[in-house]
């Protein structure tokens, strides 16, 4: 392949340079950790005095449309107003603190199934379908935010958009971004679903992926719901090996991330990817 005097390929394009450069010049002192990580900060519950609830749905619903969002509420508030509209009569400030401290968190009731929320007294079926709806419906509207023509310029950009993918995931996937030369967003195809521990990245249905939506470049991601974002030697071996192979096709494999929760890891970043110069 033909080499330009700042030693990209002829095949790079000008915006994919402009990638693998954000790459380059990230702080020095990220390198080796698990980058833009947004740590859940630990929720600290009081047993909740008796409350005198005439009026007070009405009162808490009016505050959310008077501050339209849950920027002043506390995390059993939130979770509080959210069951009104799963039970219509009688008291939800038992059930949040009751939920939020079988659970751990906020972030864990709404990640947790609906079979584990019923388990929890005073949580029935629609209550916990309801409760279980709110992380989904957030990875639909990040989704939809960012359809055409969104580009995805730097790994800022790309870590963003694959924990929009992979946000309340119970299972581990593996997906497929595909970019135009100008790494606008031509579509995401989802490869494969495994358990917690490991899922496939087939490379044949990669290669497929890529070729359907006429990529110039791809970006890979798949998550690990149980564990860290940091990759296995595996996930390196597996990029590295799709990396040749789209390479041979003239796709550049622009980065590699790993979700973990709210954390994201850049193969790049990290040296874990190595760019044909």
């Amino acid at each position: 392949m033909a080499q330009k005097k700042n030693g990209f390929p002829d095949s790079v394009s000008e915006a994919e340079k402009r990638y693998m450069e954000s790459i380059d010049t990230d702080d020095a002192a990220e390198k080796g950790t698990e980058s833009d990580v947004l740590r859940e900060e630990e929720a600290h519950f009081e047993t909740p005095a008796a409350v005198d609830h005439s009026g007070h749905r009405h009162r808490l619903r009016q505050r959310f449309i008077d501050e339209n969002g849950f920027d002043s509420f506390q995390d059993h508030e939130l979770l509080e107003l959210l069951l009104y509209y799963g039970r219509l009569r009688g008291d939800t400030n038992g059930t949040a603190h009751e939920l939020i401290n079988t659970f751990g968190s906020l972030l864990k009731v709404f990640e947790a199934h609906p079979d584990q929320l019923r388990k929890v007294s005073g949580v029935g079926e629609e209550t916990a379908v309801l409760i279980s709806m709110v992380l989904p419906l957030t990875k639909a509207y990040n989704r939809m935010s960012m359809r055409d023509p969104k580009r995805i310029s730097n790994r800022a950009d790309a870590q963003l958009f694959c924990r929009s993918l992979s946000q309340g995931a119970r299972m581990e996937s593996f997906y497929v971004i595909c970019l135009d030369a100008g790494c606008r967003l031509l579509g995401t195809k989802k490869i494969s679903e495994g358990s917690l521990s490991e899922v496939s990245a087939y490379p044949r249905k990669v290669v497929s992926a890529a070729l359907d939506l006429n990529a110039h470049s791809v970006i890979l991601s798949h998550n690990h719901p149980g564990g860290t974002a940091g990759p296995s030697a595996e996930d390196i071996s597996t990029t590295k090996q799709l990396q040749k192979l789209l390479g041979a096709l003239g796709i550049l494999v622009l980065d590699h991330i790993i979700v973990a929760g709210s954390s994201a890891y850049s193969m790049a970043q990290n040296g874990d990817i190595v760019y044909s110069r």
